[in-house]
């Protein structure tokens, strides 16, 4: 772990932007430190030292990556708003309008009482991200600020050293990586591995120790071999031999379990040149001198990575059978290898390295800033986030010739969603490389692909199975959502309408100061949340027709006297007619289809379950009373319902395309099917169709018995 072995000073951190700085800049920093000081004055770290040591080193570190003045500024006062009296109009009144918006994006949130410690997590890397989007220097200080406090971690307790390790690992260093800021992103997963696993790390270094001398000479002859190579062809390069880092040993080992040896048994060099041209003549010499592997060249000079990443990787066989990991690359585009977007201002130059690098980046906080609108709370925004910053990407080719990135993994779904949501939401099907395909179908490299949309289209629930970027994964979420609130409300107002009706009133003849006192009662604004609450199951309907009829909660219940069944009418059974979205479902204890004895059961988020009245989780709850519902099937329902069906069948060649066309025979759809072997002659089935009632399923039963493979066959029992 590195530690502070000093105290820094104002005057070295002055000289050292000074090479870069005005005068009258210069003199803004020496002021904002000053500032910050009296702020922080008598507030000491963990470790002793004022508490001003801590900004003024994440200043430093900005100041070897050539930010700019407000950049500075900010990261010297980026805890004033939250552990000082100084409020973020008085820091704009002395150091403008810019350094106030950063430093407030940095600024967690305290004033706000979160239900768990995971939720105020959160809340405020979403506060972070989004003050990040409106401008990225925000991200930049903070990973300085997270890169110093996890230099510092030895004061710190056990336990808080390991949890903030964590979150480094997890979200702050594939956030640098996504940045491009390669720098700062290995030495967070360094000290991150160190304190999160620190026998692992100290293992794997005593191996990198044990054996360096030993490949010190193998090294330097490769590096030897490179340079006389390039010499030969007339090409000027500069060559270095690398050290593969401790994490990146680690995750190697732990994604391919391979042991130690065949991890790190590889030797990496980087050849650094004037322009892309030789960069593929260097190539050319390279695998003249060794022969490459095959499959393991990457041309990210032509497809840059997410993050503007740039260069040619390529593995040899080299000496002694040892592999040779070999990445190319010129000047500019090294700098943003190891800057990202901080090349921006650290070069000041307008080559299409640092221009993509930033330009990607801003692409990506796009998406962050769409994820933010889609995402229900800050916890789920996280989570989405988390997705889209580890991305292993393919690169996938439209009709008109462009080249899109994604994760490794995603579908044409993830591929609709991010041409643009409205495509997303639409899609129907894909082409691959010209043929039809499924849209759950996972992508790859090279592929060109066309999305099939349809007007009338809509998201599919099933999508969020298979589904891997964020952003598709948060737009159909919040589809789903709204969706569901308007089922619900058009599901409650028929459930209380029909309740009501017990009362001879309805919600057109309710009277407003009823309803109005009902919903203050209840705690809601509007009836149509009341009406969202009924259909999610949240609030009883029955209780909530007797609150806005105006009988006493003390009046005798319609079953409690006989006389009152005559004044009192029992409401009609609520009709299912299989249209009404998400609030109403079947579930698969029982798979219920038209012509069965139902019964409905009000759960709360889901509105109501429709099981066979036979059911055992019925049974089960019938002391349960209040939260049934009588339901009958519609008579005009034209809908598919899922039944399982349970089959003993032969051990037959053939058997189950024989079934299949026996299913399609019947205009039914086999949606999932299981085989299990019961003995050497028979095998059990468990087939899952979509049928449209009892009827049908009859016809199909009578089918499939009629086949000389099949033994038995029956539904499944509730």
């Amino acid at each position: 772990m590195l530690a502070e072995t000093q105290l820094l000073a104002i005057d070295d951190l002055c000289n050292r932007v000074g090479t870069y700085f005005t005068a009258e800049q210069v003199q803004n920093v020496r002021r904002a430190y000053e500032f910050g000081a009296n702020a922080h004055s008598g507030q000491l770290r963990l470790s002793g030292e004022p508490y001003i040591q801590h900004p003024l080193a994440v200043a430093n570190i900005l100041a070897e990556m050539h930010l700019d003045q407000d950049t500075l500024v900010a990261a010297m006062l980026h805890d004033v708003l939250e552990d000082t009296a100084t409020d973020k109009d008085r820091i704009g009144e002395e150091f403008g309008g810019d350094v106030a918006t950063i430093v407030d994006g940095l600024s967690k949130l305290t004033q706000i009482e979160f239900e768990s410690a995971a939720e105020k997590q959160a809340s405020n890397f979403q506060k972070m991200l989004m003050a990040m989007t409106g401008d990225i220097r925000v991200i930049l200080v903070k990973l300085a600020d997270r890169l110093h406090n996890m230099r510092t971690l030895d004061s710190l307790a056990p336990e808080k050293r390991r949890r903030i390790a964590r979150e480094t690992l997890d979200i702050y260093a594939p956030i640098a990586q996504r940045l491009g800021i390669n720098g700062i992103r290995l030495e967070l997963e360094e000290l991150g591995f160190a304190t999160l696993y620190p026998m692992r790390y100290r293992a794997i270094r005593r191996e990198v120790l044990k054996i360096r001398g030993n490949r010190k000479e193998i090294v330097e002859k490769i590096n030897s071999r490179l340079k006389h190579t390039l010499r030969q062809e007339h090409l000027v390069a500069h060559v270095v031999g690398r050290e593969k880092h401790l994490y990146s040993i680690y995750s190697k080992m732990k994604e391919k379990r391979l042991p130690f040896s065949e991890v790190h048994d590889v030797y990496a060099f980087r050849i650094i040149v004037d322009s892309v041209d030789t960069c593929y003549r260097v190539l050319g010499a390279a695998h003249g001198l060794y022969k490459p592997v095959p499959g393991k060249f990457k041309d990210y000079i032509a497809i840059p990575k997410s993050n503007g990443y740039q260069s040619l990787h390529t593995v040899l066989f080299g000496p002694f059978g040892v592999p040779i990991e070999v990445q190319i690359r010129t000047n500019e585009m090294d700098h943003v290898a190891e800057a990202g977007i901080a090349a921006h201002w650290l070069y000041k130059s307008g080559d299409n390295a640092t221009q993509t690098a930033h330009k990607r980046a801003r692409e990506w906080l796009r998406g962050v800033l769409e994820m933010h609108t889609q995402t229900g709370n800050s916890q789920e925004f996280l989570e989405h986030v988390k997705v889209d910053l580890f991305p292993t990407a393919i690169y996938i080719f439209t009709p008109k010739g462009d080249i899109l990135e994604l994760a490794r993994g995603a579908t044409a779904v993830d591929l609709a969603y991010a041409i643009h949501s409205d495509i997303g939401d639409t899609c129907v099907a894909c082409r691959i490389n010209r043929r039809l395909a499924p849209l759950r179908t996972q992508l790859e490299t090279g592929q060109t692909v066309e999305i099939v949309t349809a007007p009338g289209a809509r998201p599919n629930p099933a999508w969020l199975t298979f589904v891997t970027t964020g952003k598709a994964r948060a737009t159909i979420r919040n589809y789903l959502k709204n969706l569901q609130v308007d089922e619900a409300q058009a599901l409650g107002k028929r459930m209380l309408e029909r309740d009501l009706d017990q009362f001879s009133i309805s919600l057109a003849t309710l009277p407003t100061s009823r309803l109005r006192a009902a919903l203050d009662n209840f705690k809601l604004a509007s009836l149509d949340d009341l009406l969202t609450e009924i259909g999610l199951g949240n609030r009883p309907s029955p209780l909530v027709a007797r609150a806005l009829s105006g009988v006493p909660d003390d009046f005798p219940k319609p079953k409690q006297k006989r006389r009152l069944l005559r004044r009192t009418p029992v409401p009609s059974p609520l009709l299912i007619h299989g249209t009404e979205g998400m609030v109403v479902s079947f579930p698969k204890c029982c798979y219920p289809i038209p012509g069965d004895q139902v019964v409905g059961i009000l759960t709360s988020g889901r509105g109501i379950v429709i099981h066979q009245s036979s059911c055992s989780n019925v049974v089960d709850g019938r002391d349960n009373h209040d939260k049934w519902v009588d339901v009958q099937w519609a008579l005009d329902i034209d809908q598919d319902f899922t039944v399982e069906l349970s089959l003993d069948v032969r051990n037959q060649r053939g058997v189950l395309a024989t079934l299949a066309a026996a299913v399609a025979n019947e205009n039914s759809n086999i949606e999932d099917v299981e085989f299990s072997e019961r003995d050497e002659r028979y095998s059990h089935m468990r087939l899952v169709v979509a049928l449209k009632n009892r009827k049908h399923l009859a016809d199909l039963i009578r089918r499939l018995r009629a086949i000389k493979t099949v033994a038995r066959v029956m539904r499944k029992k509730a």
